[in-house]
């Protein structure tokens, strides 16, 4: 018999890949190109039963170069033989790559003397076609066409036919495990694979793991960013929510302290209205006054006095509408009567305002002599009203 197995025991004095000796080769620029080609077992381009029963409509098919293999293996020795990617090498090696598997690798040469027997008697028994389906990638390619040409050329076969099982490797190599050239029967190609495997498949697997490894690193790495992200948002939601209570607080105190300003602003108030109260005319004697047709009257020394009343604490809004259509607008304290608000109207001195009475809107409510004691906050006039004059 004259095969001759190129691997493991020829390669000593080649380097070591992952502590097993191999040969590693260096894939030329052209195999990297390509990458939309189809895949598929069975040839898709044999003639229809339309076609035979009328020659006439038989024309020579256009055969991608990834199908030429299976459709010269398939016209000639049939459909029994191992799962062929119908692909380019580097899509059948970046497969086996994500599968975890080695590749087998076989460069047919039709014109071969071996060629007949090797595909009739192992690449299609069933000991050979199970074993590599659960086991390997299997890529085939014409020697001397396209990408097989190309691999032939690299890869330097002394004889056919001629098969490999190869394993990715760093940069633009490739790790070729095992090679196998001339004839082989299915028992003894089964041996050398299931050997082969045992001994160096480690070697890819543990290529494999490494950059499982090295893809789990880069997810940790990815995680802890985010978690790293996620925990610095969170501390500045917290200052945040801090800053926030931090001026609810402030605001709290400063309405606070303004309460306080305004009720020491109300103390201070009272004696100036226990003065007033003692120059305040009876308002009864008041009303006769208006019966008998005296008419109030401006004077300096009434509005200066009803000044003095209001120089503290004008935190309550008082709004006068006149039976005229006139309007005014005054601030009072908060504290001040009911009377403050009629010395006002009288200070202004308007004509034709001598017998009148206040009254709001909505609710309707009169302020009268009854009234007069009670402060704008008691009667409701806090912290604005509306006022109109009524006549009587």
């Amino acid at each position: 018999m004259s095969l001759t197995i190129r691997g493991s025991a020829k390669a000593r004095d080649q380097p070591s890949c992952n502590g097993f000796f191999c040969r590693m080769v260096c894939l030329p620029k052209c195999i990297f190109g390509g990458f939309s080609r189809v895949m598929g077992r069975r040839n898709q381009y044999q003639p229809s039963e339309l076609q035979l029963q009328h020659p006439q409509l038989l024309h020579p098919p256009v055969v991608p170069e990834d199908w030429a293999f299976l459709v010269s293996f398939e016209q000639q020795y049939g459909t029994t033989h191992p799962f062929f990617y119908a692909c380019s090498f580097m899509q059948a090696l970046k497969i086996a790559e994500d599968e975890h598997k080695l590749m087998f690798m076989y460069l047919h040469s039709p014109e071969h003397p071996f060629t007949p027997s090797f595909c009739s008697r192992t690449l299609s028994s069933e000991l050979v076609v199970q074993f590599l389906d659960a086991n390997f990638v299997c890529w085939g390619a014409i020697a001397d066409r396209g990408e097989g040409l190309q691999m032939a050329a690299t890869l330097q076969p002394a004889s056919f036919p001629f098969c490999a099982v190869i394993a990715p490797a760093a940069g633009n190599n490739i790790a070729v495990l095992q090679q196998m050239e001339g004839p082989i029967d299915p028992a003894e190609l089964v041996e050398i694979l299931q050997r082969t495997m045992e001994e160096q498949g480690s070697a890819f697997g543990t290529t494999v793991r490494g950059r499982e490894e090295e893809h789990l690193r880069a997810r940790i790495k990815e995680e802890e960013r985010i978690k790293a992200r996620a925990k610095e948002q969170e501390k500045l939601r917290a200052d945040r929510q801090l800053r926030e209570e931090q001026d609810a607080a402030y605001f709290v105190a400063l309405q606070r302290d303004q309460e306080k300003e305004n009720l020491r602003n109300a103390r201070a108030q009272k004696p100036i209205e226990a003065s007033n109260q003692t120059n305040y005319q009876n308002p009864r004697q008041m009303h006769r006054e208006k019966q008998l047709g005296k008419p109030r009257q401006s004077s300096s020394v009434g509005e200066a006095q009803y000044k003095e009343t209001i120089t503290h604490g004008k935190d309550t809004q008082i709004l006068i509408r006149f039976p005229g259509g006139e309007r005014r607008e005054h601030n009072f304290s908060c504290t001040d009567k009911i009377l403050s608000i009629y010395r006002y109207i009288d200070s202004l001195g308007l004509p034709g305002i001598a017998n009148y009475r206040l009254i709001s809107s909505f609710p309707r409510r009169v302020y009268s002599f009854d009234q007069m004691g009670m402060t704008l906050k008691d009667a409701g006039l806090h912290p604005r009203a509306s006022l109109f004059v009524e006549l009587l």
